[in-house]
């Protein structure tokens, strides 16, 4: 099975199903001498983490994250980091009775199909359980952005069904269960979640992450855009439907008046790109949205067909998130910091003694 490493001088490949023994993680290009320690990785670790609430999986992974290379004595050595975390809390007997039948809006039956095989233990390889080593191996990549570089990211709910979410407080979403940027909200989302968790379906959401403090130039004019390798990453993302950077959608109804992001000789007015200008990074926030879809592993009953293709009805047991959305933040920022690490890294080896005439301008505060 190809396709599991993204990035190319800062490369991250991921190892692991859902009910197997481990989850774990190769980090190949981490700069040398960055200060490292397992608690570095399991502040961002604990943040995705299920069982922390009603409202999400109830199955209770510890997530204790182990460092067994790449490091000596605190610090990041240049060769390759290697990440385990022990799945303590799986029960693939959840799945004993559905294992003959696809789950509708799972990759059951692509797998089954592509393969001629399946791990029908929660998906497998397939299971949003792999994303616990890109939010590991994004703690890497944050950490070196924030100490060398600045560079700041964070992420919210932006929206959740049909209600929106403004970002009145955005330091506050690491406060809640929902990484809720407005906390007069909470109740609203409370109530709404145990209405869909009571009658056993899911819902969708939206989050928005966002870079502050990203040098200008990263990112490559043609294929390897930043913000394509942005969308990549976060549409790599299990459930994820849609990916948009900065207007996103919103550029249909615009007009170019409206869309361009007009320069003064104290910054831009305005920041409709999202960051990006022909694939290279302008210096304003990255700013990046992200729709995934509402939970396919649901108890409402479904249609579906088994290995013989044979029509059955479905129902999902197990423990299920109601909303995949609502621990989809750290992951989304995680991804985020994989790919800016990896483009600085390619710029500084192509571009370290570019030196620009031109003032480097950010939006106005």
């Amino acid at each position: 099975m190809p396709g599991n490493t993204i990035g190319k001088l800062f490369a991250v490949t991921t190892f692991g199903e859902s009910h197997g023994p481990v989850m774990g993680c190769v980090v190949d290009g981490c700069p040398p001498g960055l200060d490292l320690s397992a608690a570095d990785v399991q502040a961002d670790v604990d943040r995705r983490r299920t069982g922390t609430s009603h409202f999400v999986s109830q199955r209770r992974e510890t997530d204790q994250v182990q460092l067994l290379s790449g490091v000596f004595e605190g610090k990041t050595t240049g060769t390759p980091i290697g990440i385990l975390i022990e799945n303590t809390d799986a029960r693939p007997r959840d799945y004993e009775r559905i294992k003959d039948r696809f789950r509708p809006g799972h990759a059951d039956y692509t797998y089954q199909q592509k393969y001629g095989l399946r791990d029908y233990r929660g998906g497998g390889r397939a299971s949003a359980r792999e994303t616990v080593m890109r939010v590991a191996a994004g703690a890497i990549a944050r950490k070196y952005l924030a100490e060398r570089l600045g560079v700041r990211i964070y992420g919210y709910l932006s929206r959740i069904g049909s209600v929106t979410l403004d970002p009145v407080n955005p330091a506050a979403a690491n406060d809640n269960p929902f990484f809720c940027p407005d906390p007069a909200r909470i109740e609203e989302l409370e109530a709404l979640m145990w209405k869909i968790r009571g009658a056993g379906d899911s819902v969708g959401a939206r989050i928005t992450v966002i870079a502050q403090g990203v040098p200008p130039g990263l990112g490559e004019p043609v294929f390897d855009r930043l913000d394509a390798d942005i969308a990549h990453a976060l549409m790599g993302i299990n459930a994820v439907k849609a990916v948009e950077i900065g207007a996103g959608t919103e550029a249909v109804a615009q007009r170019g008046s409206e869309h361009r992001d007009e320069l003064t000789p104290t910054g831009f007015r305005s920041n409709h790109a999202g960051g990006v200008l022909g694939g290279i990074s302008s210096g304003q926030d990255i700013v990046a949205h992200v729709s995934l879809k509402p939970t396919s592993s649901i108890q409402v009953p479904g249609q579906t067909i088994d290995l013989e293709g044979r029509p059955v009805e479905i129902v999902t047991t197990g423990r299920h998130d109601p909303c995949v959305g609502l621990r989809a933040t750290p992951i989304c920022e995680a991804m985020l910091a994989i790919v800016l690490l990896d483009h600085y890294l390619r710029h500084r080896a192509q571009n370290a003694d570019v030196q620009s005439s031109t003032p480097v301008i950010t939006r106005p505060a």
